[in-house]
């Protein structure tokens, strides 16, 4: 079974000495999005799940370390979503295992990671250098009495008919839990849409009602992305959350509706 509790998640696991791919755990996409409502043969948006990895390290054939960092982008459309603890278990692997140049050892972690999602996935050494706040409009100084923080609320969700806009709303108080640990995951969100303007006040509302809500990190922004759509009926949307390092690696979800291009450049949010 590939559920979380059949996972390296909250069990004490020894550092794994010698190579070993079968430490990639997937986590099948279906369940999740069945429970959302959403088809898997016909998804409502695109998107890539975008891994960076800071502690990164292997040996030269003469015995001598190589370090580096790498960019890991997952297609949403990949069967499953790669589990984060047995990522960091497998990088660990790398440590003494000899390549004969770094991109041998560049395809052989595209290999892997590609045979564990069930897709192509792109490995890039290095990862952005800039670093900025999320783009748009900040949500968080609103002044808010706020009493729910789970199960998420959509019903704080709506939008004005009458306006119709273009804008990018953002926020840094997302926050949810592993949902096996019960560790948090922290993050920036960022919603950008074309529709009836959304009411800012439910938005956040509705962002901060995932504080105690648990759920893997991909799972949270494809339902944030479809409960928007349900509820405010944007003519197009997208979602991008940047959620902060734990292990060396971070984890920035992104999906968008149809026909939108991913961003052109991708980016590190300060807290990470």
């Amino acid at each position: 079974m590939n559920t979380p509790q059949d996972s390296s998640l909250g069990r004490e696991v020894a550092y794994p000495s010698q190579y070993d791919p079968t430490l990639l755990f997937p986590i099948p996409r279906r369940a999740a999005r069945e429970e959302i409502g959403v088809d898997e043969a016909n998804l409502p948006f695109v998107g890539h799940d975008r891994w960076h990895a800071y502690e990164l390290s292997w040996l030269d054939q003469r015995g001598k370390p190589r370090v580096a960092v790498a960019t890991i982008s997952v297609p949403c459309t990949s069967p499953s979503l790669i589990e984060s603890k047995s990522f960091k278990l497998y990088l660990n692997s790398l440590n003494s295992t000899r390549f004969d140049d770094d991109e041998q050892a560049r395809q052989r972690m595209a290999g892997d990671l590609s045979a564990c999602a069930g897709a192509v996935v792109n490995v890039v050494f290095g990862v952005p250098l800039l670093v900025e706040t999320a783009e748009g409009e900040s949500l968080d100084g609103l002044d808010l009495a706020i009493e729910c923080y789970g199960p998420p609320a959509p019903e704080y969700l709506s939008a004005n008919p009458g306006q119709v806009v273009t804008e990018t709303l953002s926020s840094a108080l997302l926050k949810s839990n592993c949902p096996v640990t019960g560790q948090p995951d922290w993050a920036s969100v960022s919603v950008r849409y074309r529709g009836p303007r959304i009411d800012r006040e439910g938005l956040l509302r509705y962002l901060i009602s995932y504080r105690e809500h648990a759920e893997f990190h991909e799972q949270c922004v494809e339902r944030i992305f479809n409960e928007v759509t349900l509820r405010c009926q944007p003519e197009w949307l997208e979602v991008e959350a940047r959620y902060t390092r734990r292990g060396g690696l971070d984890i920035n979800p992104w999906r968008a509706s149809a026909g939108i291009e991913q961003p052109a450049r991708t980016v590190r949010d300060l807290r990470q």
